[in-house]
């Protein structure tokens, strides 16, 4: 099996939800259930944030002008449903149900087609960058897969590709030896040659962007993904340690 991990980064006005989690930097929706056949689509999304954030996406969702998943430039007259199933102060679970008709396109339909059935989805959405993880026989062809992606999503949003690898692989075969994709690696060098984690810091997120000339929020997003990935990868080395030392 294979691990395919990229990323859309929406322009302003091209995706309901990410520009309600572009206003509310601190919210994230993430999929908890997430299938597709030819021609529909199922999905559960919990989504965490302030009572003000989770008002705007549940808004973003429900009275989107189509589905949120669609790529289509404009109104494709599909069959949608979305409810919510629960809500909290600060979390919103939400599910939705997606007809599609023959304008319609989305990463799951277009994976199927060039990636084959039975792929597994996985989706993290924070500001406008919605990250998606695809497990996958590996027999599609990939390259077609994101040819079609590309065509689909125009100039709506921008690509970037983060991880390939086999499942069962420590990192991805374009990875770096942290297993942080190149671009996140880069990130994290930058703000640390720069002063960005010292106490105080040296510099903030916007002037570290404008030196690496690229947008804020890609840059925080960078940041936070390779923060979290050491983090996790911290943790777990821990763990193995402990369980090496208990079994002697």
């Amino acid at each position: 099996m294979r691990e395919l991990v990229f990323a859309l980064e929406y322009e302003p006005g091209c995706n309901r939800v990410a520009d309600a989690l572009a206003d509310h930097s601190d919210a994230r929706v993430r999929s908890l259930s997430l299938h597709a056949t030819a021609e529909r689509l199922w999905r559960v999304d919990h989504a965490t944030g302030t009572p003000e954030a989770l008002d705007a996406i549940e808004d973003a969702f429900l009275n989107g002008d189509y589905y949120a998943d669609c790529l289509a430039t404009e109104d494709c007259n599909a069959t949608q449903t979305t409810r919510v199933l629960d809500r909290t102060d600060d979390t919103l679970i939400l599910y939705s149900d997606w007809e599609r008709t023959p304008t319609c396109a989305s990463v799951p339909h277009i994976a199927r087609d060039h990636l084959g059935d039975g792929v597994l989805f996985e989706t993290r959405h924070e500001g406008r960058h919605y990250t998606w993880r695809l497990i996958h026989s590996g027999e599609g062809d990939v390259a077609a897969f994101f040819d079609a992606l590309k065509v689909a999503v125009g100039e709506c949003a921008q690509m970037e590709m983060l991880r390939t690898a086999d499942t069962t692989s420590a990192r991805g075969s374009d990875g770096t030896p942290s297993g942080l994709p190149p671009a996140q690696e880069a990130a994290l060098q930058a703000a640390v040659e720069h002063g960005y984690y010292e106490s105080p810091r040296e510099v903030d997120v916007g002037e570290l962007a404008e030196h690496l000339d690229v947008p804020r929020s890609t840059l925080t997003y960078r940041l936070r993904r390779a923060e979290e990935h050491l983090a996790k990868q911290h943790v777990a080395g821990e763990r193995v340690a402990e369980e090496r030392l208990a079994s002697h």
